[in-house]
């Protein structure tokens, strides 16, 4: 049985479709949510956007399946995609899973294929919120830091010694100490690779190389 917390949504121009999807998701406990058209799914979508995952058809009228999927990428927790189609071939395949997509079902397809593959995106939402939330919790850690903590967190995250980072600083080892201690305690990690993995996750550059002098 699902997580009841995340929904399905079904977008297929083909009611009889619709009607069948919603029948069997809701049948192993997901809430699911049809819509004809990618236009449809988007407007209820930028108004309330919920977790869960994207059954969705290639072919639609206006904005087709994989035009709406480029449009989704852009979100800062992007939607998993099922892509479903009667028409599909190799190159429009190869373009929906590069781009993302869990899965590319041929219609018709088996019941216990689809099931899988909704379990399968949403463990990879979960996955994907999971991973936003600890950035935003690094960055939160990262902005208590100092001007000066933040320089000697960027020279640690490289490698270089104490002795090094005052030589840089033109300050004393014994300062620069002080200095590591309260980042390490602020960033709460334990050790300098675990200050690296978090410096990954800001993104900012911090881990690059130390250049020779």
């Amino acid at each position: 049985m699902s997580d009841s917390r995340h929904i399905v949504f079904v977008v297929d121009d083909d009611a009889s479709v619709r009607k069948s999807l919603v029948r069997l998701l809701t049948s192993v406990g997901y809430p699911a949510r049809p819509y004809a058209s990618a236009s449809e799914f988007l407007d209820d979508w930028r108004h309330t956007p919920a977790p869960g995952c994207l059954v969705l058809d290639v072919q639609l009228p206006g904005l087709n399946g994989l035009e709406l999927q480029e449009q989704l990428g852009a979100s800062a927790i992007p939607i998993p995609i099922i892509f479903i189609t009667g028409h599909g071939d190799i190159p429009m395949t190869v373009r929906a899973m590069k781009a993302g997509a869990v899965d590319f079902l041929a219609k018709p397809f088996q019941d216990e294929d689809l099931i899988r593959a909704v379990q399968e995106a949403v463990a990879q939402y979960e996955q994907h919120q999971a991973e936003h939330a600890e950035r935003a919790a690094v960055a939160g850690r990262f902005a208590t830091l100092t001007p000066r903590e933040r320089e000697v967190m960027a020279f640690v995250v490289r490698g270089l010694p104490n002795k090094r980072i005052a030589t840089e600083l033109g300050t004393s080892e014994k300062t620069v100490k002080v200095h590591r201690g309260r980042v390490m305690d602020k960033m709460k990690v334990e050790s300098v690779a675990d200050l690296v993995r978090a410096s990954q996750k800001l993104e900012l550059g911090l881990d690059a190389p130390a250049q020779p002098q």
